[in-house]
């Protein structure tokens, strides 16, 4: 039998907490077109960022028989059918909210966001093309608050936050063999160029600024800490530690963008619930 504690597993729950910044940050970049619906496209979010956790694991059942025994699918606690199940019906839901709170415009770019997670966790991933995939998955997320029509001013924040997922992805192919100190190096000079791509020092009032610095600081902290700890020792412990504070890290980072494009109202609960996510993350593992 399927316990909840295994679903939780399965879709790595608590990690969802690093998805709907994505969508403030886009709106906020883009002017709030959606109003005051736009927090609920949070909600899309999460679905699809399971969906794809859901289907990871789905395709991934043989390889983690061997390499990751304990998690729910090769475990014997989840079945792969259910699995498959548990990934249509989020991606269903996801598609399905952003509908209904974006309308068309929301459809236009949560299809594709959908059917790129599904080609990434399905053909992609072992391929070069996979990091980019997923990074044009996070970066579609971000223009899912601007919605079709208004892209172009949230693709800065987009491409930011894209870029960062390519650094994650990255490492963590890396994660279970571990690997060469110069693969940690390049990822952290890629956190140091988003970090300045990010920093809005001009065009906002002085709040707005400070909080920026202040949150991409965080954001470097973060990230930064750990890949410098992996350069030392590019060993798989020190990886996996690094892909899940680079997940994570992603919550300060869409703070800063928020906060950069003046929306500091959208920036407060994304960076609030940061130290919420490491405290769960403790308990179940973002990667």
């Amino acid at each position: 039998m399927t316990t909840a504690r295994a679903v939780v597993e399965l879709v790595r729950a608590p990690a969802a907490l690093s998805v709907p910044g994505d969508s403030l940050a886009g709106a906020a970049a883009a002017g709030w077109p959606f109003g005051a619906a736009t927090p609920a496209l949070g909600v899309a979010s999460a679905c699809l960022y399971w969906a794809g956790m859901a289907l990871n694991d789905y395709a991934d059942r043989d390889v983690d028989a061997v390499e990751r025994p304990q998690r729910p699918i090769p475990s014997g606690r989840v079945s792969p059918r259910f699995a498959l199940g548990v990934a249509s019906g989020l991606t269903a839901a996801g598609v399905g909210v952003a509908g209904l709170v974006g309308g068309r415009r929301g459809t236009a770019v949560a299809v594709p966001l959908a059917a790129t997670v599904w080609a990434y966790d399905l053909a992609l991933k072992s391929t070069p093309a996979g990091p980019v995939a997923m990074g044009a998955a996070r970066a579609l997320d971000v223009l899912l608050g601007a919605g079709a029509g208004r892209l172009r001013p949230a693709l800065p924040a987009a491409l930011t936050l894209g870029a960062h997922t390519v650094a994650i992805t990255t490492l963590s192919r890396h994660e279970v063999t571990g690997g060469s100190r110069l693969l940690p190096a390049v990822t952290l000079a890629a956190t140091a160029a988003v970090t300045a791509a990010a920093l809005r020092g001009t065009g906002r009032s002085p709040v707005d600024r400070v909080a920026n610095a202040a949150l991409l600081a965080g954001y470097a902290g973060t990230f930064g800490r750990t890949q410098v700890d992996a350069v030392r020792q590019p060993n798989p412990t020190q990886l996996q530690r690094a892909v899940g504070a680079g997940i994570l890290a992603m919550m300060p980072l869409q703070a800063a963008l928020a906060a950069g494009a003046g929306a500091l109202c959208a920036a407060v609960p994304v960076a609030a619930a940061f130290p919420v996510a490491r405290r769960l993350a403790r308990k179940v593992s973002p990667t």
